[in-house]
């Protein structure tokens, strides 16, 4: 028969015995802790989710339809990242950035304009180039073929405001050639110029290539000698005041790689 010394020892022995199994136990058992561990004792990290950002480009008239498709394409190959645009002529960007409305990256249809907004821009990058055409009426009724032919007092012509890049361009070329235009109205921005086009509103008007041949049939596009044509130039920089500096600056240095010069290129755009 045992004695009761030999059995408080073996109870306080079974105790301390089971005492140190349970933490053990604890420490094998990979479902307890909410995964946080392996069976090996591992630290596991969930897998982390991009974080979500939307960045706000404010880009020139005459980059509409081609930003759009860059847009898509960046946010497809950047989970997390949503581009919302917002259109405008460049000078009336110009006038939103200096006011400090809430963008995070700039693209304008000339150097001047950007150049004019150093103090509030990272360094600006020409991304792409473009060049005028002569849209007419559909049919091209007065059988306009050169600049010369827009001095004609009987045809209708429209031109972007002196302010507006392509403006600029516009009176750059017409100068060059010693051509007096008065224009029936002078507009915000290109879009508004074809547009005035495209609905019988003039006859005829100085555009970007890209953006008449977005029109299809609705106007016919007159070639423009490159020894009288101006080459517009588009630079593209961050923000100062976005408060997603460093996704802006990815976006920006996108717009140079090979994936968004395609895009660039396919809708006509000229290789910067």
């Amino acid at each position: 028969m045992s004695s009761p010394t030999l059995t408080r020892r073996r109870a306080a022995a079974a105790a301390l015995t089971a005492a140190l199994l349970v933490p053990l136990a604890a420490c094998g058992n990979s479902g307890t802790d909410g995964g946080k561990r392996s069976g090996t004792g591992a630290s596991v990290s969930a897998s982390a989710e991009p974080k979500a950002v939307n960045l706000t480009v404010l880009a020139a008239s005459s980059l509409t339809d081609v930003f759009k498709t860059a847009g898509a394409a960046y946010e497809k190959s950047h989970p997390g990242t949503k581009i919302t645009l917002s259109f405008a002529g460049s000078q009336e960007l110009a006038a939103q950035v200096k006011q400090g409305a809430p963008a995070d990256a700039l693209v304008t249809a000339d150097t001047k304009t950007m150049d004019g907004l150093k103090a509030e821009t990272g360094e600006a990058k020409v991304i792409a180039k473009n060049r005028l055409v002569i849209a007419t009426g559909k049919g091209n009724p007065f059988k306009i073929d050169d600049l010369k032919d827009l001095a004609d007092s009987k045809i209708k012509v429209v031109l972007a405001a002196p302010e507006v890049p392509v403006g600029r361009y516009s009176k750059e070329v017409l100068d060059k050639q010693g051509v007096t235009v008065r224009p029936v109205s002078q507009e915000p921005n290109v879009r508004a110029v074809l547009t005035k086009v495209e609905l019988g509103e003039a006859d005829a008007g100085l555009v970007y290539k890209t953006d008449s041949a977005k029109s299809g049939d609705k106007v016919v596009s007159v070639d423009i000698p490159d020894d009288q044509n101006a080459v517009a130039s588009y630079p593209a920089a961050t923000l100062k005041q976005s408060k997603n500096a460093e996704a802006a600056a990815a976006f920006v240095a996108w717009l140079s790689t090979p994936e968004a010069q395609k895009i660039l290129q396919d809708a006509g755009f000229q290789q910067a």
